[in-house]
């Protein structure tokens, strides 16, 4: 797979940005996971935050107390509209253990893209 997508009807390359959310102790997983589709390169910052599972309560030192963000991975990767659905599907495979917080995907449109050190623009920048 070359990750390389065919210019729409306006000629222009149709590009997303896939973001997930995951436990910190995936990322790894979810690295070697997107390596064979090609991609070579994400981005990832660690956060913190909550959904359904509304923190966790915890005991430190015999006392009970309320977490109420919990430490996550977030990783941004821009590709090519061609890759997206396999992008998505290694992702939720790498990442996957069936508890609660497992985290989310969300795919967003991405309106150009440029490489800075070559000027390369679309799919050839990513």
């Amino acid at each position: 797979m070359s990750g390389r997508a065919a210019p729409d009807a306006r000629g222009e390359v149709t590009m997303k940005l896939v973001t997930a959310i995951i436990k910190p102790f995936k990322l790894d997983d979810v690295r070697e996971a997107l390596t064979p589709l090609g991609i070579q390169g994400l981005s990832v910052t660690e956060i913190r935050g909550f959904g359904r599972q509304k923190g966790q309560t915890e005991i430190y030192r015999g006392a009970e107390y309320h977490v109420s963000f919990l430490p996550k991975v977030k990783i941004e990767i821009a590709v090519a509209d061609a890759l997206v659905d396999d992008v998505i599907e290694a992702i939720l495979d790498a990442a996957h253990t069936g508890k609660i917080g497992d985290g989310k995907i969300f795919v967003s449109p991405v309106e150009r893209a440029i490489r800075i050190r070559t000027r390369e623009t679309g799919d050839e920048a990513l």
